[in-house]
C-alpha cells in the first residue's frame, strides 16, 4: 500500500512544476478580465484568484527570471529600457490627458492587448492530455493512474478551461454594459478562433506568448505562410469546435450555479428582513 502511494505521489509531482506554469499563463487573462471587464461580486472568487496566481507562479520563479535575463541579452537593454519609458509616458499621459467619461485609455488598450495575447494560455491546458497518455505508456499501475493522475488532469484542466470560459464571459458582461450585446456571439465566435490558432501555434510550432515582442518576425511568417495548409486548417477547425462546444456546455454550468447561489442568498437577505420587520409587531402582543 504505501509502494503505492509512494508510486502515485511520484508521479504526480513529476507534474507539478508544469501544470502550475501552465495554469498560471491560463489564469493570467482572467486576473486581466477582473481589471478590464468585470469585477467579481464574489470575494472568494477575486482572492481565490489571485491566491492561486502567486501559488502557481512560485514554483517556477527561477525559471521566469532566467528567461527575462534571457529577454534582456537578446533584445538589448536599450530595447527593455525604451519599454519601460514608453509605458511609463502612455501611463502618465493615461492619467493626465485621458480621463474623460466614456474614452479608453492607452493603459486600458494596452492590458486589453495582453488579454487577447494570453487567452490562449487557457484553452491550450486541454491539449495537455498528451502527457497523461505520455505517463500511462511509462508503466504507471492502474491504480496511480485512476487514482492520482487522471483526478489531477481533470483538475488541472478543470481551472485552466474555467479561467478561460469566465474571461469571455466578463467580456461579453462588458460588452452587454456597453450597449453591444448584439455582439456577444461574434465576439466569442472570434475569440474561440483566435485561441484555436494560438493553442497550433504553441501545441505544434512551439511559440510562446511572449514570443510577440522576442521573436515577431518568425511569428508573422509563420502565421502568413504555415496556418494555411490542409492539416493546420484541419487541426484548427477540430481545435474551435471543441473550444466552442465545451466553452458552451461550462458557460450554462456557471450561469446556472451563479443564479442558484445569488438567488438563494437574496431569498435569505429578504427572510432576514421581513423577520427584522415584524419583529417591532411581535413585541406589542
Amino acid at each position: 500500500m504505501m509502494g503505492l502511494i509512494l508510486e502515485a505521489l511520484q508521479a504526480m509531482g513529476h507534474n507539478v512544476r508544469w501544470m502550475s506554469w501552465n495554469l498560471f499563463l491560463s489564469l493570467v487573462p482572467l486576473g486581466l478580465s477582473f481589471w478590464l471587464f468585470r469585477k467579481p461580486r464574489s470575494r472568494w472568487l477575486l482572492w481565490g484568484t489571485g491566491i492561486l496566481l502567486g501559488a502557481t507562479f512560485l514554483p517556477s520563479t527561477r525559471s521566469v527570471l532566467g528567461y527575462l535575463k534571457h529577454i534582456v541579452q537578446d533584445v538589448g537593454k536599450t530595447y527593455v529600457l525604451g519599454a519601460i519609458a514608453i509605458t511609463l509616458a502612455l501611463m502618465a499621459l493615461d492619467i493626465w490627458v485621458l480621463r474623460q467619461r466614456g474614452v479608453r485609455s492607452l493603459r486600458w488598450w494596452g492590458g486589453f492587448f495582453w488579454f487577447i495575447a494570453f487567452l490562449p494560455n487557457a484553452p491550450y491546458v486541454l491539449t495537455d492530455i498528451i502527457h497523461l497518455i505520455e505517463q500511462i505508456k511509462e508503466g504507471n499501475s492502474v491504480w496511480t493512474v485512476t487514482l492520482a493522475l487522471i483526478p489531477q488532469y481533470l483538475a488541472f484542466m478543470l481551472v485552466g478551461f474555467g479561467a478561460y470560459v469566465l474571461s469571455v464571459m466578463n467580456l461579453g458582461y462588458y460588452l452587454k454594459q456597453q450597449g453591444w450585446s448584439r455582439f456577444i456571439l461574434a465576439t466569442e465566435i472570434t475569440i474561440h478562433a483566435l485561441s484555436a490558432i494560438g493553442i497550433y501555434l504553441g501545441r505544434f510550432i512551439r511559440f510562446n506568448t511572449w514570443d510577440i515582442l522576442t521573436n515577431p518576425d518568425a511569428l508573422v511568417n509563420t502565421v502568413m505562410n504555415d496556418l494555411i495548409g490542409k492539416r493546420p486548417v484541419l487541426v484548427m477547425v477540430v481545435t474551435f469546435v471543441v473550444i466552442a462546444v465545451l466553452y458552451w456546455v461550462m458557460k450554462q454550468v456557471i450561469l446556472g450555479i451563479s443564479q442558484r447561489f445569488y438567488s438563494s442568498k437574496l431569498q435569505s437577505e429578504l427572510s432576514g428582513e421581513s423577520a427584522t420587520a415584524s419583529d417591532p409587531i411581535d413585541l406589542r402582543f
